[in-house]
């Protein structure tokens, strides 16, 4: 597989893995008591946004990981799909 493409599916699994990560351990001020006048009482008290791009990004690697070692030693193919059938052109 080129570098490019494991290099997509990467990006593309951080960026869904992200929406995972964002609400782990985030506490709303609704939550603390402290709501600031003029805010949404479920904004965060505190986004930690530098620890959950280093959770995410490790995340993403243990996924991107496990779909690379399907995808090399062809684990999970086509073939195996039940209605593998149905996409194959039927003769008339």
């Amino acid at each position: 597989m080129p570098i490019v493409t494991a290099l997509a599916i990467y990006f593309v699994i951080w960026w869904l893995s992200l929406f995972v990560v964002l609400p782990w351990g985030i506490r709303g001020q609704h939550e603390d008591g402290n709501v600031v006048k003029g805010t949404e009482p479920g904004a965060p008290i505190a986004a930690m946004m530098k620890k959950k791009v280093i959770q995410n990004s490790i995340l993403a690697g243990v996924i991107w990981l496990v779909i690379m070692i399907i995808l090399k030693f062809d684990l999970i193919s086509v073939l195996n799909l039940p209605f593998y059938g149905d996409l194959v052109p039927k003769e008339i």
